[in-house]
């Protein structure tokens, strides 16, 4: 017969990144006694991967223009951020002495742009108020009588708990511990949890051999992305992406990622016109392509009338067919309305953050789920989308402070 579950003397936060430490750390502050347990032999791996290149911890835009980044959630999103927003996190890394600064893209970085500097200081003053750590703790879900179990180097050890947050992340970058493992386990306590989906992804376009061997890797920058939404209007955007072997990626097609990814699954492809000469209009393009080649060739005449190069010229090639390139006023068009055919999203453990999770119509305004009593969800594991720019950390922070601060509550006086 198993021994009995151990009983932890207060709150038990599963994930150890930036939404599961602000659970932690917002009970602790309550006086709820913490212990939080992570997967791997430390916490904040894809927090400090995220900030390899210079942490952006959050964005400078106006709340109204802020919160409408969340789309479909964004009532939703929008009240955690009254509790805890933009400026409340730039304030609280001042408190673990960071300064943070507003880049010229309206980002908000760290002074020095270092992840590290900042997960360590927030883990130390942790572990100095109080809050307990284990490491190599991998979460299995629930026995039958609703304990906490966990896969650890010494065997299957089984807690119970007056309340828990589980921040476990959503699937993306599995190798650093978000690998959605948990939705099966979830699902089962009947917590209803959408299927996991690709978001800031690229995408497949199906390039021929020859560009793809020859341009993978390639900027294409500056570009305007045209689109059309569900209901038949248009959009366009600027910005840069990049040729893969498979499709393209960037920035700007991360941004892109909802409306291409939902066009895909209602149609089974996604367009998308590129207007690779954003800085001319189609009729100067149309002038200064009728020019006389003498003798030049079409790369050559692109470049010297156009400033058409490189992967750009090569992408113009890939999208049309030999008669169409001995049409300069056809070319001149598809400069300024190349269209793309987008096959397929790419897989969820090569996106950068992924959508789908636990519905927010399962849990209640506290994030406590309503089949579950006394059990709290945050962070990706949530069903919310953001694009990159500092808005999915934002709201992972905001979310963990929701949930550790209702858990806390609840705990300081347990109901039914």
């Amino acid at each position: 017969m198993d021994a009995p579950a151990s009983r932890l003397p207060g709150l038990a936060v599963i994930g150890g990144g930036p939404a599961g430490l602000m659970a932690a750390e917002t009970a602790r502050a309550a006086g709820v006694e913490v212990d939080l347990f992570e997967a791997k032999g430390s916490v904040g791996r894809k927090f400090l991967i995220a900030g390899k290149g210079g942490l952006n911890l959050t964005h400078a835009e106006p709340m109204p223009g802020f919160v409408r980044r969340y789309g479909s959630r964004t009532a939703q999103v929008a009240g955690w951020l009254r509790d805890f927003g933009p400026e409340d996190l730039r304030q609280w890394a001042r408190g673990l002495g960071v300064e943070t600064y507003v880049g010229s893209s309206e980002r908000v970085f760290p002074l020095d742009r270092k992840a590290a500097p900042l997960l360590r200081g927030w883990v130390r003053r942790l572990k100095e108020q109080g809050v307990r750590f284990h490491v190599h703790h991998r979460w299995l879900g629930w026995d039958a009588g609703g304990a906490l179990r966990f896969d650890t180097p010494d065997g299957e050890r089984r807690l119970r708990a007056g309340a828990s947050v589980l921040a476990l992340g959503g699937g993306s970058w599995p190798h650093l511990g978000s690998d959605g493992a948990w939705t099966a386990q979830v699902a089962a306590r009947g917590v209803d949890v959408a299927p996991l989906v690709s978001s800031n992804c690229g995408f497949d376009v199906g390039w021929s051999e020859h560009f793809a061997q020859r341009r993978a890797g390639a900027p294409l920058k500056p570009v305007v992305a045209h689109w059309r939404d569900a209901g038949g209007e248009e959009h366009a955007l600027q910005g840069e992406c990049v040729a893969t072997a498979t499709g393209l990626e960037g920035s700007l097609v991360y941004a892109l990622s909802v409306p291409l990814r939902e066009a895909i699954a209602r149609d089974g492809q996604a367009m998308l016109w590129l207007d690779l000469a954003p800085g001319r209009g189609l009729d100067r393009l149309r002038r200064d392509l009728a020019r006389p080649r003498n003798g030049r060739s079409l790369s050559e005449h692109l470049r010297r009338h156009a400033g058409i190069g490189g992967a750009k010229a090569a992408l113009l090639r890939e999208a049309l067919d030999a008669d169409a390139l001995a049409d300069m006023d056809g070319i001149a068009g598809a400069l300024k309305r190349l269209p793309l055919v987008l096959r397929r999203p790419r897989p969820v453990a090569e996106a950068i953050s992924s959508g789908g999770g636990v519905r927010l119509e399962a849990l209640d305004a506290e994030l406590m789920a309503q089949a579950a009593p006394g059990v709290y969800f945050a962070g990706e594991m949530l069903d919310w989308e953001a694009p990159t720019g500092g808005y999915l950390l934002t709201a992972c922070f905001a979310s963990g402070l929701r949930a550790g601060r209702a858990a806390a509550g609840r705990l300081a006086s347990p109901g039914p």
